[in-house]
């Protein structure tokens, strides 16, 4: 159970570092061709390579330094509308305050209902409530995102994003349609091996208890406990592993995302040749010109 629940730990370890070799190789690209090198004030206002950094997000907000998509999207899951002040959208502001907290309130209320009547239809409502909270919550990210505006097309940054979101939805911004069906193929497979080994883990863990029970009106199952406590262990693990498999595919699909968005950069053509011809050589301190070959590939 410990290493279940150390999962999506890892797994919210892991996307993080995804978001920071965006940030490095955007610093990174911006020293490569800058000439400014010594002015630390052009660097304060522009440096990325933070994972996150709240003078730069609320100096995004303020429109006082450029945004960073990946900064911005970080700091606005929990100061939640931020993208939209800093996209100049203030008029979505109340929609999405409104909604969330519209979510919450009904939520809570509903829950204090089933608590006083132990009805049903309370405990459902309040739940739907909380799940519309978070759907707004999470649009909020998305309208964020896809009115982020960039020079570059794709952006890496948020084709990266785009996957945090929903899974495939990066492979889409990046054109690249056909993987669609293999990711969601694969995280579809991740959910349903998830759900007949959990349903099976806990079939065999009931039996084992059963069959445990010193109750002596608990009627004996035809298993044993120990072929019971066998196949618990081993239905146990195999739901380990699913949750695992899928939480991996999860974050493949967004490094898939990332990477195939930088390369859509890379020019790459059939045309490869090799030529050798004479050339005339001038070394910089020669007194005259000599004559040599020159090897020119082309691809």
């Amino acid at each position: 159970m410990t290493r279940l629940r150390l999962l999506p730990l890892l797994l919210v370890l892991f996307l993080p570092v995804v978001l920071h070799g965006q940030a490095r190789d955007d610093q990174f690209k911006k020293d490569a061709f800058s000439q400014n090198y010594n002015d630390t004030t052009q660097k304060e206002k522009t440096d990325s390579s933070q994972l996150f950094s709240f003078r730069q997000y609320f100096g995004s907000l303020a429109h006082k330094r450029p945004g960073q998509v990946q900064n911005l999207f970080m700091g606005s899951t929990i100061f939640v509308g931020g993208e939209q002040i800093y996209n100049r959208q203030y008029w979505k502001l109340p929609i999405v305050y409104g909604g969330i907290g519209a979510g919450v309130g009904l939520g809570i209320h509903f829950n204090n209902q089933y608590k006083n009547t132990g009805e049903s239809k309370y405990k459902t409502i309040s739940t739907l409530s909380f799940v519309g909270a978070g759907l707004v919550w999470w649009g909020s990210l998305l309208d964020g995102t896809v009115n982020f505006q960039t020079d570059r097309s794709p952006d890496p940054g948020k084709a990266t994003v785009y996957s945090i979101l929903f899974p495939g939805l990066g492979q889409i911004y990046n054109g690249e349609y056909w993987k669609i069906p293999i990711y969601w193929g694969a995280i579809a497979g991740g959910v349903y091996f998830y759900s007949n080994n959990k349903r099976n883990y806990e079939r065999y863990k009931w039996i084992y208890d059963q069959a445990n029970s010193t109750d002596p009106d608990v009627e004996k199952p035809p298993v044993s406990a120990e072929n019971a406590l066998y196949y618990r262990d081993i239905y146990r693990r195999y739901r380990d592993y699913s949750i695992l498999a899928t939480a991996l595919f999860y974050v493949i699909q967004v490094v898939d995302a990332n990477v195939f968005a930088y390369m859509q950069d890379f020019e790459i053509d059939d045309d490869i040749t090799l030529r050798v011809e004479p050339t005339v050589i001038t070394p910089d301190y020669a007194q005259a010109p000599g004559m040599g070959l020159g090897l020119t590939l082309r691809f």
